[in-house]
């Protein structure tokens, strides 16, 4: 017999992407290089800017602060600062999708360098700059460091994610949650207590929520209902409480992060009980899911009495 949760249990399911954002420039700092080619003013670096984010640029030599113009600012970014070595940029909003302002920067030998000013895009390799370090030496000491210790963040950064991918292929939470995905939930546990269906203009969801012992799961499915565009998948985050902040511990699996007019995908989420402890006790979760323009997609409220004793 299916041990049901009691009826006063109601799933808080709610579509929110005309409302909330999600990922914050400032939650990633990015700083990068930009080797300029032997003929600098034959091409045009891209430099990617965010509302209220200053974004650095640093040159090898004196900037020329007289011949350095950032063209159509007016409006659009506080004026610009030139000191020394630097340039500083800061949009007053987000600029629009196609937006592009051109800015030519004069070092003090006359050189000039100009930029193409961009939104951060939405494709998956999307980024602020908050300081991009630009070199036209690059045999030159401060490039050939820089360039060294890039080639060692992202060696970091690949040994973490191998060392992610190791720990997911012997997790039990993810092979239950890659079972979810693809509509397995009998090899599971888990036992299917509430269904929500949400719709607006652009997409069809069902959320279903499951409880299983010493553990909890979501299963969201989403239809994209739109006739122009993909919807991307970006980010998840689970936290305590509608109001918390930092992301609690679950584990995901999605069967496709894009999704095109028409078709469906599938994002699966289990949760273990130590997500759910507090000093107090067990206690409510809030899953979001963010699409890749940053809005917040989906709020689903996670009941702690979907974790079973």
């Amino acid at each position: 017999m299916r041990d049901f949760l009691p009826c006063r249990f109601v799933l808080f399911a709610i579509l929110v992407s005309s409302v909330a954002l999600g990922s914050d420039p400032r939650e990633k700092i990015v700083i990068r290089d930009d080797m300029l080619s032997d003929h600098p003013g034959l091409s045009t670096s891209s430099v990617y800017v965010s509302g209220q984010i200053a974004t650095v640029l640093h040159f090898e030599k004196d900037v020329d602060p007289t011949k350095t113009k950032l063209l159509g600012w007016e409006g659009r970014f506080e004026p610009l600062v030139v000191g020394s070595k630097m340039v500083v940029l800061m949009p007053l909003r987000n600029l629009d999708r196609d937006e592009v302002v051109p800015l030519l920067v004069t070092l003090g030998d006359g050189t000039e360098i100009p930029f193409s000013v961009k939104p951060q895009s939405l494709e998956k390799w999307g980024w602020t700059d908050h300081q991009v370090n630009v070199f036209k030496d690059r045999e030159g000491y401060n490039a050939v460091l820089s360039s060294l210790n890039a080639s060692l963040k992202r060696e970091r950064e690949l040994r973490g994610e191998n060392e992610r991918l190791k720990q997911e292929e012997t997790s039990v939470d993810h092979a239950l949650a890659t079972l979810l995905s693809k509509g397995q939930e009998k090899k599971t546990p888990f036992h299917s207590e509430q269904v929500a269906f949400l719709k607006d203009s652009d997409m069809e969801i069902v959320v279903e929520t499951f409880s299983g012992p010493g553990k909890a799961a979501v299963v969201i499915h989403l239809k994209n209902t739109y006739s122009d565009e993909p919807w991307r998948f970006r980010d998840a985050r689970l936290i305590a409480g509608i109001s918390g902040y930092s992301s609690l511990p679950f584990a995901l699996r999605i069967d496709r992060a894009e999704i095109v007019p028409g078709q469906s995908g599938t994002i699966a989420v289990v949760m273990d009980q130590s997500a759910f402890e507090s000093k107090e006790g067990l206690r409510d979760l809030a899953l979001e899911i963010f699409r890749k323009d940053g809005l917040r997609q989906v709020l689903v409220n996670v009941d702690h009495r979907l974790v079973r004793k």
